[in-house]
């Protein structure tokens, strides 16, 4: 039986020390490739550099998070005119493999998840971990059932099972890694997360 939140309340304290060196030194390290980056983007694809990222963090609070933008300024106005190539079964969440919105610079940012590193500000602001479900858009968050917001019992992470695991496109599956992560949650699996992480962005195998 899996082992209540209450009482991994220590644990979980030191998770948000270590979710805070992580980011913290990430953040000083690899600021030369986010100056990179800006400007590729800057050049490319003109402004806005960051996407701002509406989101539904632990226990329903939304927050905004940022990203490299990798899709052209009017995206989300054409995501209606896409819903019919969905690929994801059921669920509110969006997701097409080829989408037509992704600029040509973003599409190598996806590939490395390199989109994802303004994230590691979230987390060292404590609205994100480094590893942890993934946080709905506040839309879709608006759609969950009572019983899907337990994927929020903990704080949303920048990767996850679903992340290592193929991101397979059904939405039960989905929920069922995340709730894997939640009952089964310790270093250990974070530490094994983040070193398949590394391996699928080293490799660019972002599924």
């Amino acid at each position: 039986m899996a082992e209540p939140l209450k009482n991994r309340r220590i644990p979980l304290l030191f998770k948000r020390v270590f979710d805070f060196v992580f980011a913290a030194l990430l953040l000083i390290v690899l600021s030369p490739l986010f100056l990179l980056i800006a400007i590729a983007v800057r050049v490319t694809s003109g402004s806005p550099i960051l996407y701002e990222w509406r989101v539904v963090g632990q226990g329903g609070r939304p927050f905004v998070g940022h990203k490299f933008r990798t899709m052209i300024v009017n995206a989300d106005q054409m995501k209606s005119d896409l819903m019919h190539r969905n690929e994801m079964n059921g669920g509110p969440v969006f997701k097409i493999k080829d989408d037509p919105r992704i600029t040509p610079i973003g599409k190598i940012l996806r590939k490395f998840s390199l989109d994802e590193l303004p994230q590691l500000w979230s987390v060292l602001k404590g609205d994100m971990s480094v590893v942890g479900p993934r946080p709905p858009l506040v839309g879709e968050y608006a759609e969950f059932e009572q019983w899907q917001k337990r994927k929020l019992a903990v704080k949303p992470g920048m990767t996850c099972l679903w992340q290592v695991r193929g991101k397979p496109n059904d939405w039960r599956e989905w929920l069922r890694l995340d709730f894997e992560y939640i009952d089964h949650w310790s270093f250990w699996l974070d530490f094994k997360i983040l070193w398949q992480t590394f391996i699928v962005v080293v490799t660019g195998k972002n599924f």
